[in-house]
C-alpha cells in the first residue's frame, strides 16, 4: 500500500511478543490498536516508525492468522455465513513514543460456503493466504467470501492509509 501511494520507507521486522499482549486484552479494537503501537515503538530509531496490526472477530471469538492449511478451513467453516469484523490499527512512534494511531472497522458478511468452494480456494490461495488474518486477500479469490461489506476498502487491506496519509502530511512527512 505505501509502494502504490509513493509513501518512501524501508521495512524493519518489530520485536514483539504478540500472544503475550493478545491475553491482556479482549476488545478487537484495543488488540489492535496496542498492537500497532507495540511495533512502532519496538523499532528504535530516531526516525518515523509505522506500525500497524488488524484483528478479526466473528462473534466473541477472535482469529489469528491460519497456523496451517487446517486451521485456514477451519476458520471459513466458522465465518460462513456470518459477520466478520475486520479492525486495523496503524501508529506512528518517534523516538520510542507513539505520536499518533487510529483504528477503523469493516464489516464483512461472509456468505454461505460450500465444502466444495472452501476446498477450491484453499487449492488456488493456500498458502499465501496463512499470513493472512481471516484468511483471505480482498485483492484476490478471496473477494468471493463475501455478500456484502462496509467499510474502507484499505482498512480491510490491513491499515487505514487515508488517515495515516494525512497525519504523514501533517508532520511534513509528505508534501501537502
Amino acid at each position: 500500500m505505501l509502494d502504490a501511494a509513493g509513501v518512501a520507507y524501508s521495512s524493519v521486522k518489530p520485536d514483539v511478543d504478540e500472544e503475550t499482549l493478545k491475553v491482556q486484552l479482549d476488545d478487537p479494537s484495543e488488540i489492535a490498536s496496542e498492537l500497532a503501537a507495540a511495533k512502532a515503538i519496538s523499532v528504535t530509531s530516531g526516525e518515523w516508525v509505522i506500525g500497524s496490526d488488524s484483528v478479526v472477530a466473528v462473534g466473541d471469538h477472535i482469529f489469528n492468522k491460519p497456523c496451517n492449511r487446517d486451521a485456514a478451513e477451519q476458520h471459513l467453516r466458522y465465518f460462513s455465513g456470518k459477520l466478520m469484523h475486520l479492525t486495523s490499527s496503524v501508529a506512528l512512534a518517534k523516538r520510542g513514543k507513539i505520536e499518533w494511531r487510529h483504528t477503523e472497522t469493516a464489516r464483512l458478511w461472509v456468505r454461505v460456503l460450500s465444502e466444495a468452494f472452501i476446498a477450491a480456494y484453499l487449492d488456488a490461495e493456500w498458502p499465501e493466504i496463512g499470513y493472512t488474518v481471516g484468511a483471505f486477500r480482498l485483492e484476490g479469490r478471496g473477494v468471493q467470501l463475501f455478500s456484502s461489506i462496509e467499510g474502507d476498502h484499505f482498512t480491510i487491506l490491513g491499515m487505514p492509509l487515508i488517515p495515516l496519509l494525512a497525519a504523514l502530511r501533517d508532520r511534513d512527512l509528505l508534501l501537502a
